[in-house]
Formats: structure tokens, sequence, C-alpha cells
């Protein structure tokens, strides 16, 4: 059975992101002193008394709006309530009650679900705050008086919220959980295809790049696996971050590239890679994350029996230091091989954790240099002793020699690929370091 799901709802401003992060102990969403920051259902693990659940931050709802993004905020937010066991509404005591938190009010009343009202930004201890009463008019209960800044609180609330969550049952092991971060360039296309893959406008979808701000966690299980996609911020040029929300965002996604065991590199089939791209798919290898380069919109491209064959060989160009990386085509609009995607993930995610014995690895070894002579300088030849794996995520080796220096870049290419020859490790890079005879630095 999934973990449950505590939601954080509250109109624009009032500190429903500072709050998640307390309460996760993470900084996985954007704060910044501006309303409409958070766009999408942000999600995030919280434990209590020995209760873990999960916890999800939502954008501000907006009762009356004309707004396009204003509107798609308050339906992230309904969703998030239709799906929580406990909600958290939260105001802000420097405001007051108004209006449109009546109005929020209301539509908890109507879900019928557990509701803790918190009321934010109480942040000197001592006497209640006189202006929490006013809060008793929503008709939600006892207010209870929060600083999402000091964390002052927000013990009740948690003891709130976990003595009505669900009864325990036995929670979801997440050990088969592959983790996927689509990445891209702004208005490549990767919001859709996430939306595509769940089945639902699960993040906000338009065709003004920067619409995604925050790394966005969407569980999925099929027949191929339990998948976590992190839907990321298009990554911008720094000349082209022009606010601290957008800085934020591409910190926030090269974060989500870190937590991820593979990497979906998102590519315009219409412009092929750009500069951007491949800054982007450096972010990843760079990173040691197994990827697969997905080339998208690839319905709009007018094409004969020779375009993808053409297209990939500019890939493989233009992203020389990423041969390992399998190209996939996809339409995220119309859904033409999003579904050969899950496969491909879990093979790519089980190569990167592939672990091969050091018997296994010297007989490759012996055979590559059999092949080709070890290099040499002034009469001194390089010796290779032994091959040993210390890692994996990506798979990472050591050979032992008799002198670093001999070991030219070209031969630890080639017996990089001598090792993919046999053991394939496709889509992901592949670390290997030297150590020399008498080298005592830590593997």
């Amino acid at each position: 059975m999934p973990r449950p799901l505590v939601a954080i709802v509250g109109r624009p401003n009032v500190g429903k992101s500072m709050l998640f992060n307390k309460l996760t102990g993470k900084r996985a969403a954007i704060v910044e002193d501006t309303p409409g920051v958070t766009r999408d259902r942000i999600y995030g693990q919280c434990e209590w008394n020995g209760r873990v659940f999960d916890l999800v931050d939502t954008g501000g709802i907006e009762p009356k709006t004309d707004s396009e993004i204003l509107l798609f905020m308050r339906k992230q937010a309904e969703i998030a309530i239709e799906t929580a066991d406990v909600i958290i509404m939260v105001t802000d005591v420097r405001v007051g009650m108004t209006a449109a938190d009546a109005d929020v009010a209301g539509m908890l009343k109507r879900a019928k679900k557990p509701v803790v009202l918190a009321v934010n930004k109480c942040d000197s201890i001592g006497a209640v705050n006189p202006d929490v009463y006013e809060f008793y008019g929503l008709g939600l209960g006892d207010p209870i008086e929060v600083s999402a800044v000091h964390g002052h609180g927000t013990g009740d609330l948690l003891d709130f919220c976990v003595a009505h969550l669900p009864p325990r049952e036995d929670e979801e092991d997440d050990e088969d959980l592959i983790r996927v971060a689509v990445i891209g360039k702004p208005n490549v296309g990767k919001s859709s295809l996430v939306n595509r893959i769940l089945g639902e406008n699960r993040v906000i979808v338009s065709d003004m790049a920067g619409t995604t701000r925050d790394a966005i966690d969407s569980y999925f299980e099929n027949e191929y696996g339990k998948f976590c996609f992190i839907d990321t911020a298009g990554m911008r040029r720094k000349s082209k971050i022009d606010d601290a929300v957008e800085h934020y965002s591409n910190l926030r996604a090269i974060a989500a590239v870190e937590r991820a065991d593979v990497c979906l590199i998102l590519i315009d089939a219409n412009e092929g890679v750009t500069d951007q791209d491949t800054k982007i798919a450096g972010v990843a290898h760079e990173a040691g994350m197994a990827s697969i380069i997905v080339v998208n919109k690839w319905d709009a491209v007018e094409k004969d029996d020779k375009t993808m064959d053409k297209m990939t060989e500019e890939i493989r160009r233009d992203l020389a230091y990423m041969t390992y990386a399998p190209v996939h085509y996809i339409s995220a609009l119309t859904g033409q091989r999003v579904q050969g995607l899950f496969q491909l993930i879990r093979a790519v995610a089980s190569q990167a954790a592939m672990r091969i014995t050091t018997g296994m690895l010297n007989n490759v070894l012996a055979d590559a240099t059999a092949r080709v002579q070890p290099p040499t300088d002034k009469g001194r030849r390089l010796k290779i002793y032994y091959m040993t794996q210390i890692g994996v995520k990506p798979p990472h080796f050591v050979a032992f020699c008799n002198d670093a220096k001999l070991f030219h870049f070209s031969y630890q290419r080639y017996l990089e690929n001598q090792i993919r020859s046999v053991f394939g490790l496709t889509g992901t890079p592949i670390r290997l370091t030297i150590r020399q005879k008498g080298d005592k630095d830590e593997l």
C-alpha cells in the first residue's frame, strides 16, 4: 500500500512552501516572497512519531481568477485535496482572515477530509497572539499557531496529522523504484512527456517557456516496474537567467539529476542538438548518470527512410562524449513510442548498477593487452597488474600499474571500449581510476 498523503493548501503567499521545507527537512520547494512561485504539486517525505508519510505542497489557490496559470494551479490543488488523507490549510496571521481564506475553507469542508488549520507567521514565543482567534470564523476547528521560519507549533501540527492518518499497514518498499529525471532546455516537452506517461495533467503544460519551476516527483507503476519521474524546469543559459526564481529553478533541476538513477535528455526534433542541449547533456554526463537521449516532437518532422539515421548520426557527432547513451524517438503529443521508454529505462538502470567480478575483469584485461600492447615512453613500458570494480552508478573501475604517467588517455579509452564490448554497460558512463605501485591514495 502507498504511504499516506498529507496536502498543504492555502491562498498564495501564506508560507506553504516554507512550511513544507520545514516539515520535510529539505529545500525541495522554492521559497520566494512572490505569489505564484509554486505552480505544481511538490512531493516530499516526512516522519513523525514512527509514522512515515508523503507531504505535498501545492500552488496558492485563487478562488476567483481569469489567469490560465492560476486556474491550473487551483486544479493542481484540487487534485491534491482529492488524493490526500489529511489536509493542512495554511493562513497568515499578519494579514488576517480574508475572503480568499473563507473560499478555500469552504472547498475543504466539501472535501470531507480531516483538516487542520495552521495560522502561520506566529514567530514570537509566549502568550497566544489575539489575532489568531478570528480564524475560528473559518469553521475548521481550533487553529494551531505555527512558524514555518522557526518551527514553532509544527509538533502539534504533525501530531494532528498522524492521529488522522489511515491505520498503519505494510508500507510500500521503494528498493525497486527507479528515479528518472526528465531534463532539457525550456519548452522541449518535458511536462508533456510526464503527463503522457501518467495519463493525467499532472504538471502544467504551456507554450510559454519557464512554466515549470520546481522539480516535481510523480510516481508511476506498470508491468515494467516502479518509477518516479522527476519533471524539471528547463535549464537556461546563465546569461538568460534574469531573476532569483529562475536561478533556483536551475539549481533544483541540477539537484534532480544528482538524485536520479536515469536521466531522459529531451531534444527537440525540429531543432536538433543545440549548444544548450550539449551543456545540459554534459551535466548528466559529469554527474555520472545513466542517460537516454530522447528526441521529442518526432511527429512534426517531415521524414523519409533515412531521416532517423541521419539525425542519429548528427546527435552522435554533437554529443560525442555520450556515445554510450541510446537514442529514442518519441512524440509526447501523440504518444508515439513513449511506451518503449520503460523497458529502455529499466535496462539502462540495470547496466549502471552492474557489478563485474575481478576475475572476469582481468580476463578482459589480459585479452585487451594481448591484442594491443600497452604504450611505452623512452624504453619504459606500461604494465597493468590488475583491475577491480569499486563502485556502481556509474560503474567505477581501478587499474593498478607500474607508472600512471605511461597510462595514456587513448589507452584508457581503448580499455573502456573493450570492457563495453564484453559487458555492454549501455546507457551509462564508466569511471576509470589509475593507481600506480606504491600509491597510498585511498580509492
